[in-house]
């Protein structure tokens, strides 16, 4: 498999070294039914990319990105040869890596759409320590600009086996790196949210059509799918990914008290775009428009300081929407109710991170190829009840990822998560530390759009989220500074435009 193909070549530190004996886990839930259901067509990845104003030294970051691995032990791990028979898969914690993970590709002016094609396609593989590999992205020698970065920039793009991790607790790996290069390993960690007044909320008629959770036995809306511009005859594979960023909103306040807790969060606002985005969508598609809109929303529960649980940490969580009625619903009405049920979610007790039906089929007495393919069966069974959309928004990152005078402060970070099919959609946001825009990441299964029906499902998303502003203002079209976008086939990026002026620094993004 793509997954497990042998990529071993040891780093200079570690030829010649004897291994002392390494110590043995069993996969978590989460990696041992995302190991059963790997496909080689659709790879499982993690996409971090991080944009930098300056430009990094190689060995000093070679250097600050292996200790950060050290201080996170957790992710020097590989996967144990594992055979049909056996009850568990297991990761084999290992002292140092099995292959350096940081690689310097030649400058060039499709160097960064070359890096995220292999994002997409190429997943680190899993018998190798540690399962993930950052690529530094560099200008051109003549300092000419691309169409995805600032002149004379970095690109830090980190590429993750999403068996393994999560994208959360490699942006905390990442995280050390840099306090290490800038040499401020002891930095405070970030100090905990003010706690806000509670006040009760005014009254707001529920909407009947709204539910309060997924009904197990409602199918839901399925994206409709659109290949009109494909002239290919096979069937098409893979993801592709379309990266944007959009003016950080202003929070709205609590009527009573503007310091006490909003009505609805930016994430909210992104859920309630999504929703508005499938209906419409499936509108001028024609496509099951009575159909319930269901969005996975990932909670991560874990602390974001430098003792933060590395591997794959979130929980999955379902966000119900009604089926578009005639009238449409009142768009407050709908964001007020997003709000209380995301308020509910998240504050509910940490259960299991993929709910009861996978506990159990993890738990059952096989050995790993049985329940492989038992998996997998039921996986192909369930898949018309599979959720319309995954929307995960990681927030403000509580990490500023300064590299120093000569790196700088991250000005842009994006991450996508995968999307496979039946699903085939994935929705991914965040906002730098001390930023002013959400950094947006449309990632979908090459099954289910072709490029150019994507390009026109961002652009819904983008109207779609204007709406949701408590003051709507027409959002600048994403025009680029004189380049096209990179690689129309596989990754591109709507630039920002040059004319933008940012809003209002907000309180915050919250997750």
């Amino acid at each position: 498999m793509t997954a497990l193909q042998p990529a071993r070549h040891d780093p200079p530190q570690a030829r010649g070294a004897r291994r002392p004996a390494d110590a043995r886990v069993p996969f978590p839930l989460v990696d041992e039914i995302s190991r059963h259901c790997l496909e080689d067509a659709e790879p499982e990845t993690v996409h971090i990319e991080v944009h930098l104003p300056g430009r990094l030294d190689h060995e000093r970051l070679r250097t600050a990105f292996h200790q950060a691995l050290a201080r996170h032990p957790r992710v020097l791990m590989r996967q144990v040869p594992t055979r049909w028979w056996h009850r568990h898969y297991t990761w084999q914690l290992t002292p140092a890596p099995d292959v350096d993970p940081v690689a310097f590709p030649p400058p060039g002016p499709d160097a960064l759409a070359r890096a995220r094609t292999r994002a997409l396609t190429e997943c680190p593989p899993l018998d190798a320590s540690p399962p993930l590999r950052l690529e530094v992205i560099e200008p051109p020698p003549t300092g000419g600009n691309t169409a995805t970065s600032v002149p004379g920039g970095t690109v830090l793009l980190l590429t993750v086996h999403h068996t393994a991790l999560d994208g959360p607790a490699c942006l905390r790996i990442l995280a050390t790196a840099a306090e290490l290069y800038a040499e401020t390993p002891d930095m405070p960690p970030p100090p905990a949210p003010t706690p806000h007044t509670v006040h009760p909320l005014p009254p707001v008629p529920l909407l009947p059509s709204l539910p309060s959770r997924p009904n197990p036995l409602t199918r839901p809306a399925r994206l409709a799918p659109d290949h009109t511009t494909t002239a290919t005859t096979a069937p098409p594979t893979g993801n592709g990914l379309l990266l944007t960023d959009l003016p950080l909103p202003t929070r709205t306040p609590h009527p009573t008290n503007q310091s006490s807790r909003p009505l609805y969060t930016i994430n909210d606002q992104l859920l309630v775009a999504t929703y508005l985005m499938t209906t419409r969508w499936n509108q001028l598609h024609h496509h099951r428009p009575t159909a319930p809109v269901v969005l996975t929303m990932p909670i991560d529960d874990r602390p974001p300081g430098p003792h933060m649980p590395i591997g794959n940490g979130t929980r999955l969580t379902q966000v119900p929407f009604p089926p578009p009625p005639p009238p449409p619903p009142p768009l407050t009405h709908l964001l007020h109710q997003t709000a209380a049920r995301t308020r509910a979610l998240k504050s509910a007790a940490p259960t299991s991170q993929l709910g009861l039906p996978a506990t159990l089929l993890a738990a059952l007495p096989l050995p790993v190829g049985p329940r492989r393919a038992l998996v997998r069966a039921l996986r192909t069974l369930a898949a018309p009840w599979s959720p319309t959309a995954l929307v995960s928004n990681i927030g403000r990152i509580p990490y500023p990822l300064d590299f120093g005078e000569a790196g700088g402060r991250a000005t842009a970070v994006w991450f996508s998560a995968p999307a496979r099919m039946p699903r085939g959609l994935s929705i991914t946001t965040a906002a730098t530390h001390d930023g002013d825009r959400v950094h947006l990441a449309l990632r979908w299964s090459r099954a289910l759009l072709d490029d150019a029906s994507a390009a026109q499902l961002l652009a819904l998303l983008r109207s779609s989220f204007a709406t949701t502003h408590p003051t709507p203002g027409p959002l600048t079209p994403p025009t680029g500074q004189g380049s096209p976008p990179l690689d129309a086939g596989t990754a591109q990026e709507t630039p920002r435009p040059q004319g933008d002026a940012p809003p209002p620094k907000p309180e915050g993004a919250t997750p």
